[in-house]
């Protein structure tokens, strides 16, 4: 196994499991807040990233990994910014904030080391 790709697994892995929450709280947001807008931004942007790095992990050559990664990049960015938006109007509680945000920004620091490392080797 080469050095990097422990990492990619690693978010393979973390991206998936944080898309399936991301569905889950879409879900919650129809039903008991009736809110359809927000959330399916949210839902956009949070199964994104997951659909990127897959994409980055097939990708043919450095240079389309990178660019998948890249993405998948600004896409955490936007779910971070769904995820202040839906707590800043008090949608979303504190509690639920604080677990996806944590997650989103867990998935962030990863990606910033993987574009880094891909731009370096």
């Amino acid at each position: 196994m080469m050095a990097g790709e422990e990492r990619v697994n690693i978010i393979a892995e973390k991206s998936f499991a944080f898309a399936v929450r991301v569905v889950h709280l879409y879900q919650w947001l129809k039903k008991e807040k009736q809110e359809y807008d927000l959330g399916r931004q949210l839902l956009r942007s949070g199964t994104s990233v997951g659909a990127n790095i897959e994409e980055a992990i097939g990708g043919f050559s450095k240079k389309d990994f990178t660019a998948k990664m890249g993405i998948a990049y600004k896409e955490v960015r936007e779910t971070l910014y769904w995820l202040r938006l839906l707590k800043a109007t008090g949608i979303l509680e504190e509690k639920q904030f604080k677990s996806l945000h944590h997650d989103a920004e867990e998935l962030k620091k990863i990606l910033v080391a993987i574009l880094k490392s891909s731009r370096t080797n």
